[in-house]
């Protein structure tokens, strides 16, 4: 416990004196923002919960670090408290060498449609990029941060207003990588002409769209990376996000689905995230195959 009060001192502390950070030339931001991505593999979402809703911190870190993964992806959607909880993990995930990604929901998962709103900012995102760039200041483990079905609201984030929420954020924080989620069939050539300028790279959930829609098959994978590298420029990185978790229309995946997925994705694009945080507990068979990846691809990136 000292060492956490210790920790979120130093944190502060940064704050006081403004979080400076070093002086870059003027395109070196951007590229740090795209190389520091490459290369990512995580865990995403279903972070474990104590008896009162906060999220378990100690226990996420514990269970990433036996994963070994080398990134996690916090949802800000499930409580009220997950902002003040982000705060709380993020010292702990630097010192065990873990990166954070931060995810919010858009409009289409907010209320009326949903219970609950990304708090406490809501649908405020020029304001959740300006706080999000704050807080990645003084925490520089939180690296990027990103719109879940992004793709779904292209409406609501039209260029003007995108063009003034990255200028915002990169204003405090040019570091800062924002990589939304964008669905294969949504990805046409007008759509990644509209986003190209503002995003550092595409949160990819394979739903196997070229062909029929399933779980069940990983065939399309490859073509549907080489279609979004063409639309976006391969100076894009992608990042697979491989669903592991029951999906509320395509039924379940396998572990064998995960872990032919998880070998491409690993293989064909710049990183990748599991959907959601696997539990053990709750199936066995997929926590293994996901562990045995990430510590086999954790040997590789040692022998480099």
């Amino acid at each position: 416990m000292n060492s956490r009060i210790a920790i979120l001192l130093g944190c502060l502390l940064l704050v006081a004196t403004g979080c400076k950070s070093n002086h870059q030339s003027p395109g070196a931001p951007a590229r740090e923002r795209v190389e520091r991505l490459r290369g990512t593999f995580g865990t995403y979402n279903s972070s474990p919960r104590r008896q009162d809703g906060r999220v378990d911190v100690d226990r996420l870190v514990a269970e990433l670090t036996a994963l070994k993964a080398r990134t996690y992806n916090f949802l800000i959607w499930h409580a009220a408290t997950d902002w003040d909880d982000l705060k709380l993990f993020l010292p702990l995930a630097r010192a065990k060498g873990i990166t954070v990604w931060v995810t919010l929901v858009p409009p289409s998962e907010s209320p009326p449609r949903s219970r609950t709103f990304s708090e406490p900012f809501r649908l405020d995102y020029k304001r959740w990029a300006v706080e999000i760039a704050r807080l990645s200041r003084c925490e520089p483990n939180l690296v990027a941060w990103s719109l879940d079905d992004f793709s779904y609201d292209s409406a609501t984030f039209t260029p003007e207003y995108m063009a003034r929420m990255i200028a915002d954020m990169h204003a405090i924080n040019p570091r800062l990588a924002f990589v939304p989620c964008l669905y294969y069939s949504h990805i046409t050539p007008e759509l990644a002409a509209k986003y190209r300028p503002f995003l550092d790279g595409v949160l990819f959930p394979y739903r196997h769209e070229a062909g029929k829609r399933n779980l069940q098959e990983w065939d399309t994978l490859e073509a549907e990376l080489s279609q979004i590298r063409e639309r976006f420029g391969r100076e894009i990185p992608v990042f697979v996000d491989v669903y592991a978790t029951k999906h509320s229309k395509l039924s379940d995946s396998s572990a064998e689905y995960v872990d032919q997925v998880m070998n491409i994705a690993h293989r064909a694009a710049d990183g990748v995230l599991i959907y959601c945080h696997p539990v053990q507990k709750s199936n066995p068979e997929k926590y293994k195959v996901i562990k045995r990846n990430f510590h086999d691809w954790s040997a590789e990136l040692q022998r480099r």
